[in-house]
């Protein structure tokens, strides 16, 4: 039965993270710490939460990847930009997550998602940052309605940027998407798909990369990751497919109603757990 419920959790986790770009991770680690406080799954710390969430989200960035190829809403030279940040930040994310207990955990992990909720619930209000065309990075990007988007940033600021999203992922196992996507949209205005699209092509790289040291200290449970990974490769596939249907305002109002029910969990759990 537990396994049955496993592959559930990465269907469901893929899914909701392909269609808005999490990765799925800020579903999958809460649902592994709450499966460690019953005894059927034994003892799961918050370090092997992360690390298996980790390395599932491989295979979901993989899958994802590889579907929104098709759509051609991955966006590979801003990627390969912010992996330039993102990738070192990851491994020394990872590293920094050995340092923290359960209750600081829960409770800084709620903290972080409740934030980037907020930062896209203002998102509308706020006006996008000035940038030369002449010295930065500029792309357009059409819609299937014919409707145009042009968004651009400068280099420095984006490496810069995507090392503390690396970094925030490496710590909290949500494979960088639940920052990254606000900023592309926010800071760089993306529009939200190519935003999406391009962060689950970085979630791959930079997944194998957090993955790899979270193997070294140990902080892989491959019993979990065997019953997380199949279920992770079909549902980013379901959630690509759904991206593709729903209409920008619709994915970022799931994105937000997700982070908050999430966040004030982890809250809770990390005062009063």
């Amino acid at each position: 039965m537990e396994w049955i419920i496993l592959v559930i959790v990465g269907l469901a986790a893929s899914s909701l993270g392909s269609l808005i770009g999490l990765g799925g991770g800020i579903i999958v680690v809460p649902a592994l710490l709450y499966m460690g406080t019953l005894s059927v799954f034994g003892d799961i710390s918050p370090q092997v939460a992360v690390g298996t969430s980790l390395f599932t989200m491989i295979f979901t960035g993989l899958s994802s990847t590889l579907a929104y190829m098709k759509h051609k809403t991955v966006d590979y030279k801003s990627g390969f930009i912010f992996l330039i940040g993102s990738g070192p930040g990851s491994i020394l994310g990872a590293w920094v997550t050995e340092k923290l207990d359960l209750h600081s955990f829960s409770l800084y992990f709620g903290i972080f998602i409740i934030v980037v909720s907020f930062v896209l619930l203002i998102k509308d209000k706020l006006k996008p940052l000035p940038y030369q065309k002449d010295r930065g990075v500029v792309r357009s990007f059409t819609d299937n309605e014919g409707k145009t988007y042009e968004y651009g940033f400068n280099p420095a600021l984006a490496v810069l940027v995507s090392f503390i999203v690396g970094f925030l992922s490496g710590i909290f196992g949500v494979g960088g998407g639940s920052l990254m996507v606000p900023t592309m949209i926010l800071v760089f205005f993306f529009p939200p798909h190519v935003a999406t699209a391009t962060s689950m092509f970085m979630i791959l790289p930079t997944s194998i990369l957090s993955s790899i040291t979270h193997i070294s200290l140990g902080n892989v449970d491959w019993l979990l990751t065997l019953a997380l990974v199949p279920g992770a490769y079909i549902g980013a596939k379901i959630g690509v497919y759904l991206n593709t249907k729903l209409k920008s305002k619709t994915i970022v109002l799931i994105l937000r109603t997700i982070l908050v029910i999430v966040g004030v969990r982890m809250i809770i759990e990390g005062i009063y757990g």
